[in-house]
C-alpha cells in the first residue's frame, strides 16, 4: 500500500508538472495574461502547493486512496468461503454464472455506444459521461478489464476444487472460458486493441496458475495471433502505427512523430534531470504527456534515477503479491491475487516499452501514475483487494488448509464444528467471536475454541442432523473426493 501511495502522489505531481503551459505571446512580444492596465508586467503563477491540492489529480488521489483502504476492510476469506460453499445442482451451474458474469461485462464495454451517456474523443469511442463534479467520465473498459480477471479466478478455483481439475480438461473446462475471455476481448478490442490483449495475456497467466495445461493453450495461440492481425490491418491507424514502430524516421513529422519525441525527451534528462518541473518537451512536442507518455517527462526531470525509483516501486509491488500468492492457501484467494498483480505487471511493462521505443504506440496508461481517474480508482481498489486477504494470512496460517473443508462438510451436515488443530508446541487459544468470523458466520449461538497443543490434528462435531436431510452433500463430496 505504501508503494501505491508513492506511486500516486508521484502521479499527482508529475501530471501537473507535465501540464504546464506557456501563454501566447501578444503584439508587444509580452505574454498577454501578463498585462495589467497600467502597462505593469506580473507573473505568471505556475505550479504551486495550492494549485497541486486543488487539482483534478489530487481529487482522484483522495478517491483512489479512499477506495484502497475500504476494500482493504472487505473480509475477502469470508466472501470465498461462502462462494465456495455453494453448490449448483443442475448441470453446469460454474458455466452458466461465468456465461452470465462475461455476458454483463459485454455490456458494460458496450454501454460507450449507448445515445446520452457516450462521450466519443477524436472519433474513439472509450469513455461514457457521468455527469458528476470532478468524475466527468469513466472507460467502461477498465472495469472490464478487472473484472473479467476476477472472474476467471473465480472460475478457475471452482474448477480445481473438483476432485479432477477440470482446466486440465480442454473441451469441457479450458474452451469454454476461453470462449468467454475471447468475447469480451473483442467486444474491447473493438476500440482499445492494447487493453483487449491486456485482458488476454493476464487471464492466461490466471489460468495456468489454476492448473491449465501449456499445451493446450497452444491450439489457441494462432487464433489469438490471426485475431490480432485483423484488428490492425482492418484499422489503418494501427497500420501505420505498426510502421512508425519499424521505422519512425520514414515519417518523422507524422506516423513516426510521437515515439521520436518520446526517445528525445527520455535522452535530455540524463542522469539527474533537468529539474522538477524544468522539462522542455512538454510545451507542445511530446503529445499525451499527461497520460501514455508521462514516464518520458519523469525520465527529463528527474533521469534515470528518478526512472529507477519508479520501477523499483512497481518492481516492489510485484514482488510483495507474488510472496503474498506463494503463501495463501485459499485456491481462489490465490488466483485473485496473481490476476491483480499480473494485470497490474503487464499493463506497467506494456507502457514502458512503449514510451522507450520497444513497442509500437498503444493506449495504455501507465497504473497508478498516468493521468486517469476510473483507472486510479479501480486499480486501487483492486490492490485492497490483496490487503485484505494477506491481512487475515496470519490468522489463516493457523490451520492446515483444510479449514474451509472443515467448515463445509460441517455446514453441509448440519453440524457446528469444535476443532483442535496443530501447529504449535504449546497451546494457543483463539476467542469464539474471531472464530466464527473465519467461518463466515459471526451470529453463531456456539462457543468456539481452537487450542494447538500439538501437531495431530482432530475434529471434534456436534450437534448431528439426519444425513437425509442434507442430500446435496454426498453429490459435492462426490464431485471433490
Amino acid at each position: 500500500m505504501l508503494c501505491a501511495l508513492a506511486l500516486l502522489t508521484i502521479g499527482v505531481v508529475m501530471v501537473q508538472s507535465a501540464g504546464m503551459q506557456v501563454p501566447g505571446l501578444g503584439e508587444t512580444g509580452l505574454v498577454e495574461s501578463d498585462v495589467v492596465g497600467s502597462g505593469e508586467v506580473v507573473a505568471v503563477d505556475g505550479v504551486s502547493a495550492r494549485s497541486l491540492m486543488t487539482s483534478r489529480s489530487a481529487l482522484y488521489l483522495v478517491l483512489a486512496v479512499g477506495a484502497m483502504v475500504l476494500a482493504s476492510r472487505i473480509p475477502m476469506r469470508k466472501i470465498a468461503a461462502r462462494l465456495d460453499r455453494v453448490v449448483w445442482f443442475k448441470p453446469g451451474g460454474d458455466l452458466g454464472v461465468l456465461l452470465i458474469g462475461c455476458a454483463v461485462l459485454i455490456v458494460v464495454v458496450w454501454s460507450v455506444y449507448v445515445p446520452g451517456i457516450a462521450r466519443p474523443r477524436n472519433g474513439a469511442h472509450r469513455w461514457v459521461d457521468l455527469r458528476l463534479p470532478g468524475l466527468e467520465s469513466m472507460q467502461p473498459s477498465e472495469l472490464a478489464k478487472w473484472g473479467i480477471v476476477l472472474l476467471v479466478a473465480w472460475y478457475a478455483a471452482r474448477l480445481g476444487s473438483y476432485r479432477e481439475n477440470r482446466l486440465t480438461v480442454f473441451w469441457k473446462g479450458l474452451l469454454p472460458v476461453i470462449l468467454c475471455i475471447g468475447a469480451v476481448a473483442f467486444a474491447v478490442v473493438m476500440e482499445d486493441l492494447g487493453t483487449g490483449v491486456l485482458m488476454v495475456l493476464a487471464c492466461s497467466v490466471v489460468l495456468v496458475a489454476g492448473g491449465a495445461r501449456l499445451k493446450h493453450f497452444a491450439a489457441f495461440v494462432p487464433i489469438g495471433l490471426a485475431g490480432v492481425a485483423a484488428a490492425i490491418i482492418t484499422s489503418p491507424y494501427r497500420v501505420k502505427r505498426i510502421t512508425a514502430f519499424l521505422d519512425p524516421y520514414a515519417d518523422a513529422q507524422g506516423e513516426g512523430y510521437q515515439m521520436i519525441q518520446s526517445l528525445t525527451t527520455i535522452s535530455g534528462g540524463g542522469f539527474f534531470g533537468r529539474g522538477l518541473g524544468n522539462g522542455l518537451q512538454k510545451f507542445g512536442y511530446l503529445p499525451e504527456d499527461t497520460t501514455d507518455f508521462l514516464f518520458a517527462v519523469i525520465c527529463e526531470e528527474m533521469g534515470f534515477m528518478g526512472a529507477l525509483a519508479v520501477i523499483a516501486a512497481y518492481a516492489a509491488m510485484v514482488w510483495v503479491g507474488t510472496d503474498i500468492a506463494r503463501r495463501e492457501q485459499s485456491p481462489m484467494l490465490r488466483l485473485v491475487v496473481v490476476g491483480v498483480i499480473a494485470t497490474f505487471s503487464i499493463q506497467a511493462m506494456i507502457n514502458l516499452m512503449v514510451v522507450t521505443g520497444l513497442g509500437p504506440t498503444k493506449g495504455i496508461a501507465l497504473p497508478l501514475l498516468s493521468n486517469g481517474g476510473t483507472g486510479w480508482v479501480v486499480t486501487s481498489v483492486c490492490l485492497g483487494l490483496i490487503v485484505a486477504i494477506e491481512r487475515t494470512q496470519e490468522y489463516a496460517s493457523a490451520f492446515d488448509g483444510s479449514l474451509e473443508e472443515d467448515i463445509s462438510f460441517a455446514q453441509r451436515g448440519g453440524m457446528m464444528p469444535g476443532l483442535v488443530m496443530g501447529g504449535a508446541q504449546e497451546a494457543h487459544e483463539i476467542g469464539a467471536q474471531e472464530m466464527a468470523e473465519l467461518m463466515g458466520e459471526t451470529d453463531s449461538e456456539h462457543e468456539l475454541e481452537v487450542v494447538v497443543p500439538n501437531r495431530k490434528r482432530l475434529v471434534r462435531a456436534g450437534k448431528p442432523q439426519r444425513h437425509e436431510d442434507v442430500p446435496e452433500a454426498d453429490d459435492w463430496f462426490a464431485d471433490r473426493g
